[in-house]
């Protein structure tokens, strides 16, 4: 495709250089860059082409070009943006997806640039309108109408009572108040994200001063803040039922057509099924679906082929008054994945015939040629660096190997030794930022059965239940871990064969030879690994073509030790094959052999010389995450969307989402989910691998998470450019919690709680991390020593009794207390303190500071929020009880009784603080449930 100078507009000189929006104005058919103070004030009668530029992790740049028509932009003004928007394509290689938006009707992917929506202003330059300029004396009363989801699609509708319907959400904006209007046939989900929309307006054009009113659909007069909705619409009657010309057209079905652009003209073509092959990399194509268009343009095409085929569906779309229909321009090579599903059959790798020249690298010669900068027109280098595991290091593990459909606990001298027909359940347990937090896995080795696979999950899942789906849980296959399971373990060695009576049975019953792991035996183990807090020493097979020149190795027999050093490897890698010869074979001196100067002995063990690997082995690594919501109907066929450039809003409490980052998945399923659909959370993520939406040709053995609202570890909240865990923390439905939080105003900043220095394996945590390793370093013998961190420790004392806990799992969650519905300035500080009280730290005391303080019978007597005698404040019994209207703000909800005052405590126990407290532990979990203290 050639691009000459004159082709690119003086205003598009050094787009697409950098990750973010830039968006031009159409003003006398000519692009005007918009300033980002503009960013998402739209006029109605004005076009707009706007860039998305996002950096990816491998370095390069992916371009989303949309063009925006407002309903009373003229023809040629949007023919105008059309063909400048395939301009500024050819100007970043021809690589950009291409859309064309229209007012009311644009696509998701552009609504999410400008959260929560677009709310287009009369007016407009090159049409001939003139800007309305907001006269802040007077406020017009408008009412929008709400759609959607997870994005909101807003249109301003007539303020009438005709206007309203059961089935959408409307927000009524008056001076004074801001209503919004909730459908009895509307879900909560459209609810929640319609008071986005609401707060936009209260911030935007009310300077965040104004009431805000939730009017249920179906509450008539009998509710005050329904009264005053109605009366502003002189009084309530009957709503009308939402007539056909009303809806979206989203779901327009028409027959798929494909059609070849030739010399201006469309070319229907026949075919039977719509296959790859029709489509010439020399020619330019529509693809017709009704409400989806697609343009898709060979590579091979010229400038003026792209634009006119741009002007035939610019011309289509008016001559058939199809002004609904979704528009997208397509380059060969970099279709969407919405594209190639139309397809019946789509290459993986399509042939495309390149010359050297063609692309980005001819634009930005010919660019640089001119004198302008390209730097952002080159694919930039990707960032090489180790991975980080987000997961404390120093935490508690627990591994049993599975026997059957019964799981064995390992020793902690054998816990880091896994064999490849075996399938494992591990447990870990580690401070997180304001919580403890634990991790339960499975890892199935290559060769491991799947009846024993199955008993597994099913053993696992139990395990999770039990902590009431506030541990995270993780899948594994050998071969496919993530960093977090390798850190967990530190120093790892797998093993060949298996010890579980599964596998046992498996090799005798099929008569095959048991190849497992003998100490006396020959071995050859491939050591890998970035460190002391992660190291691996992988048994292979014990020959030469094993060898890798970019690893060191361990090879012995009952005799002899031998240690393999390749000549790729570097000084960390020999310093990693000492740490796992202690842990392998410490009981015999080594011979180190140096690549290319080894012993006859040593290739004789091996079965002599043969070729073999200098190039590392190449893990899956993660890709750009994307989030899809999920919905498992009833026939099982997993029905997902995706949600563009997500936040954590997103996630809301009645929905299943799964976070796809490629070399791992992650499962996320909200706190009001059905309690059934939250034991399928595997399968769900199971289902998904098989559907592989996104055409990456997942394996079906790639790690699942599966995460529960409330409890997402640092390396699932890491994907989120901010992650508050006050909102997580919340309960309700997503609907209840924002309408609390608009209400009650912002939630408040405050300081993520301190750490505590508890002393783990014999280290604090806030020693360095190099010097918190509980790696083995030096021999088998000298293993390290990992326990319960102190607030792990106390939070099972106060839970439940020892001798009767599982201590495979963590204790139950201390529920928060949701607000309750009252006056506006009840509702405002029920909703701050219920935020403030999830944002401070629950971790109590250690169990003998806290026995000491509460045995003082001498406290400060009942008055409220006053001090006794060790400086603790005390509340009334009222503030205080599970049910309170007004609970008491930053206390330790597990021991609520602590913070009543000597005389109450006695008269609503009727005993001492000391008698009760010598009590066993069931008798005063019996009291507290039956006062609503617990």
């Amino acid at each position: 495709m050639s691009v000459s100078m004159k082709d690119l507009d003086p205003a598009f000189r050094g787009a697409g250089q950098k990750d973010g929006l830039e968006i031009w104005r159409i003003e006398n058919f000519k692009p005007v860059s918009m300033p980002t103070s503009s960013y998402g004030k739209f006029y109605m009668g004005d076009s707009y082409i706007i860039l998305k530029t996002t950096a990816l992790k491998n370095g390069s740049f992916r371009h989303d070009l949309h063009y925006w028509l407002g309903k009373d932009t003229s023809q040629d003004e949007a023919g105008t943006a059309a063909i400048l928007t395939v301009e500024l394509d050819a100007s970043l290689g021809g690589r950009a997806v291409q859309y064309r938006e229209v007012q009311g009707n644009e696509t998701e992917k552009l609504l999410t640039y400008f959260r929560p929506c677009i709310m287009p202003q009369p007016g407009g330059v090159a049409s001939g309108f003139n800007h309305v300029e907001v006269n802040e004396q007077e406020h017009v009363t408008r009412l929008y109408v709400c759609r959607g989801s997870y994005v909101v699609h807003v249109k301003e509708v007539p303020f009438a009572r005709s206007s309203l319907n059961h089935d959408d959400i409307f927000i009524l904006d008056t001076k004074s108040k801001i209503f919004q209007f909730n459908g009895s046939n509307s879900c909560i989900q459209e609810r929640a994200k319609a008071l986005e929309v609401v707060q936009y307006i209260k911030d935007t054009f009310h300077e965040g001063k104004c009431e805000v009113a939730a009017v249920e659909d179906g509450k008539l007069m009998a509710d005050a803040e329904a009264g005053e909705f109605w009366a502003l619409f002189g009084g309530f009657a009957p709503l009308p039922r939402k007539t056909a010309s009303e809806e979206t057209g989203e779901d327009m079905e028409a027959a798929v057509k494909l059609l070849r652009f030739n010399q201006g003209n469309l070319e229907p073509i026949g075919f039977e099924s719509l296959a790859h092959e029709l489509l010439e990399t020399n020619k330019c194509y529509l693809l017709d679906c009704g409400a989806e268009m697609y343009v898709w343009m060979g590579r091979s095409t010229s400038l003026q082929q792209r634009k006119g085929a741009s002007e035939a569906a610019e011309k289509l779309l008016v001559d058939d008054n199809r002004t609904k229909s979704h528009v997208m321009k397509v380059i060969e090579g970099y279709e969407t994945i919405m594209f190639k599903s139309k397809f019946n059959k789509w290459p993986a790798t399509p042939e495309l015939k390149l010359s050297s020249e063609d692309g980005r690298g001819k634009v930005a010669a010919l660019l640089k040629s001119q004198g302008l900068d390209v730097k952002g027109l080159m694919k930039s280098a990707p960032v090489k660096e180790e991975p980080e595991p987000y997961i404390d290091c120093t935490g508690h593990l627990q591994v049993w190997r599975v026997n059957g459909n019964k799981k064995t606990l390992l020793s902690s001298t054998e816990q880091s030794k896994l064999y490849t027909g075996d399938c494992y359940i591990f447990q870990y347990t580690y401070t997180g930022d304001d919580k403890e937090e634990c991790l339960i896995g499975t890892w199935f080795g290559k060769k491991s059965i799947e009846e024993e696979r199955a008993s597994a999950i099913s053993l696992a899942s139990k395990m999770v239940q039990a902590a009431k789906f506030q541990a995270t849980m993780a899948r594994l296959y050998e071969g496919k871990e993530p960093i977090q399971f390798f850190v967990t373990f530190q120093s790892l060695q797998v093993f060949k064969g298996g010890l579980s009576s599964g596998y046992k049975n498996f090799i005798a019953e099929n008569g095959l030879d048991d190849d497992s792991y003998s100490e006396a035996g020959l071995a050859l183990f491939r050591v890998q690994g970035s460190g002391s807090e992660n190291m691996q020493a992988i048994q292979v097979d014990a020959v030469a073509s094993s060898l890798n020149s970019s690893y060191c190795y361990i090879l012995h027999d009952g005799n002899s030790v031998f240690t393999w050093i390749g000549n790729n490897t570097t000084s960390l890698d020999h310093d990693l094959v000492e740490r796992q010869l202690d842990a392998i074979k410490s009981d015999l001196p080594s011979r180190s052999q140096k690549e290319g100067r080894e012993t006859d002995k040593f290739w004789e063990l091996l079965g002599g010389k043969s070729k073999y690997s200098n190039k590392k082995i190449e893990r899956e690594q993660e890709s750009d995450p994307h989030l899809f919501s999920c919905i498992l109907p009833k026939e099982g066929t997993l029905k997902v969307k995706e949600i563009h450039h997500f936040n954590q809003d997103d996630l809301m409490a009645e929905d299943v989402f799964v976070l796809d980052c490629h070399s791992y998945i992650f499962v996320w399923v909200g706190q009001e989910v059905d309690a059934k659909v939250k034991t399928q959370t595997m399968d769900i993520g199971e289902k998904f691998l098989v559907r592989d939406f996104l055409m990456e040709n997942l394996s079906r053995e790639t790690t699942i998470f599966t995460v529960s609202e409330g409890s997402e570890p640092q390396f699932f909240t890491r994907f989120f450019t901010s992650w508050d865990p006050a909102k997580s923390s919340m309960h309700g439905s997503s609907y209840q919690r924002r309408l609390a939080i608009l209400k009650g105003g912002a939630p408040p900043l405050h300081d993520k709680p301190k750490r505590r220095t508890a002393a783990v394996s014999g280290r604090t945590l806030g020693q360095d991390k190099s010097q918190r390793s509980r790696s083995m370093s030096t021999s088998p013998d000298c293993h390290r020593l990992r326990g319960r961190s102190p607030a792990f420790a106390a939070l099972t004392s106060s839970f439940e009794k020892p001798s009767t806990r599982n201590l495979s799992t963590p204790p139950p969650a201390v529920k928060k207390l949701f607000p309750k519905s009252a006056g506006p300035e009840t509702s405002k500080q029920s909703a701050i303190s219920d935020l403030t009280s999830s944002l401070k730290s629950t971790i109590p005391k250690s169990v003998k500071e806290a026995e000491k303080a509460i045995q003082e019978e001498d406290g400060a007597g009942g008055n409220d929020e006053a001090e006794d005698d060790e400086g603790r404040t005390v509340y009334p019994y009222e503030r205080l009880v599970t049910t309170s209207e007004d609970p008491a703000p930053d206390i330790d909800l597990t021991k609520r009784e602590i913070y009543l005052s000597t005389d109450e405590f006695r008269e609503k126990f009727g005993m001492t603080r000391a008698a009760f407290y010598k009590l066993p532990k069931w008798k005063q979990n019996k009291l507290k449930t039956a006062l609503q203290l617990f």
